[in-house]
């Protein structure tokens, strides 16, 4: 970015002022979150690095209520920056990966909440895919007893964790 000539700090700034005033116009009764995404093609990333540097910027000046954050590896960094979400505010943490076939270990999740739950309240977390199973027109690899297995994998972790039952 500094090659080019810009400032990622007064871009930050530029893009987080652009989104508030497209949530501005939004309906009042329109529940908006924003995902993070760091790039899910055939599989593949683009961005790495944890969410420290943006943390006050993204949890204390975007106006959304929740946020779907990708943490399914550790070029995400670490939990440190959830401190900065507002008690108003919910974090959806994407902690199974659509990159990869290998269903994620139970316990490592269970860990991996706990974690984060020191920084927001479990009342304020949830669990989701780190980005969505298609990923692009490739698509990420995973078929459609893998993309099963690891949303069966979720729906029991929402059970165990937050006594979530799904209507039946």
């Amino acid at each position: 970015m500094a090659d080019r000539g810009d400032n990622w700090e007064d871009l930050l700034t530029l893009y987080t002022d652009v989104i508030n005033e497209v949530i501005a116009r939004a309906p009042k009764d329109m529940a908006l979150g924003l995902h993070l995404c760091r790039g899910n093609k055939g599989g593949h990333w683009q961005a790495e690095g944890g969410y420290d540097d943006i943390a006050t910027h993204l949890f204390r000046k975007l106006a959304v209520q929740f946020y779907f954050l990708e943490y399914d590896s550790p070029r995400a960094g670490s939990f440190a920056p959830l401190a900065e979400v507002p008690e108003d505010k919910t974090v959806v943490l994407g902690l199974v990966s659509t990159k990869v076939k290998e269903l994620e270990e139970v316990d490592y999740i269970k860990r991996r909440v706990a974690e984060a739950a020191q920084y927001v309240s479990m009342d304020r977390l949830c669990i989701s895919p780190q980005c969505g199973f298609s990923g692009s027109v490739e698509g990420t690899g995973l078929d459609e007893n893998d993309q099963q297995a690891k949303t069966q994998l979720l729906r029991g972790l929402a059970q165990d964790l937050w006594g979530y039952e799904p209507p039946h």
